[in-house]
């Protein structure tokens, strides 16, 4: 089974779409569990209306918040395979046969999935947005720089680059694959597929601050490997 971790931070709208996305496109075994924050009244509601788990966090939607929301998802679940989520998301036919196929022939701790937009995704596969992560390789390794057990992003980020960062650091262990059929597509306004919002424009305002953090943070894995196929 695939724990779907699911952060939200308002678009309601969002939430029926994905869980129909999820419902109608896969094959395998799943779970869905959304993470809302205290005071998105709307993202919480929505959430709970589709059926689906639902927890509500006991943060404000500040500094980290996803980061600290698919930590926090990690632990409430068992699976053995998890997939780092969104609520933008359109989930494709046969992504999951696709990814845990690519996971089973590999033993890959991060699965990279095809976001179907960031070209560093699915044209160069140097990182991947959305991955499907084993729960085994973070209770042995963690995915941050600091490899801190039981952990999968690093929470110092504002936003950006925790997706960077736990493919470059399972990438230096000989821990990463791609899955290119494995299709999420990600329905981003820079791919001119969403609009831009209030919850896009909180992730993009420390953009530069977070590229800094990540580059001051790139000695802890060092220069990396290239990805098994």
């Amino acid at each position: 089974m695939i724990s779907i971790l699911v952060p939200v931070l308002g678009r309601p709208a969002y939430a029926q779409p994905l869980v129909d996305s999820i419902r109608s496109s896969s094959a395998q075994e799943h779970e869905i569990l959304f993470l809302c924050s205290p005071g998105d009244g709307a993202g919480f509601h929505a959430s709970c209306e589709t059926g689906e788990h639902v927890i509500l966090v006991n943060w404000k939607p500040g500094r980290g918040d996803f980061a600290k929301k698919i930590n926090r998802g990690f632990r409430e679940t068992t699976n053995e395979f998890v997939l780092m989520a969104a609520d933008d998301l359109r989930f494709h036919p046969g992504w999951d046969t696709s990814v845990l196929e690519i996971a089973r022939m590999t033993g890959a701790g991060v699965i990279g999935t095809n976001d179907m937009g960031n070209p560093a995704v699915w044209r160069k596969r140097a990182f991947a947005t959305h991955p499907l992560i084993r729960r085994s390789y973070i209770a042995e390794c963690g995915g941050t720089g600091e490899g801190k057990k039981g952990v999968v992003l690093f929470e110092g980020y504002d936003h950006n680059f925790v997706d960077r960062e736990l493919w470059d650091v399972a990438t230096s262990r000989g821990q990463t694959s791609f899955a290119i059929d494995a299709r999420i597509e990600h329905l981003h306004p820079h791919w001119n597929k969403g609009e831009m919002d209030a919850t896009y424009e909180k992730g993009l305002r420390q953009f530069a601050a977070d590229r800094q953090l990540y580059l001051s943070r790139k000695s802890l894995w060092g220069k990396g490997l290239t990805p098994r196929e």
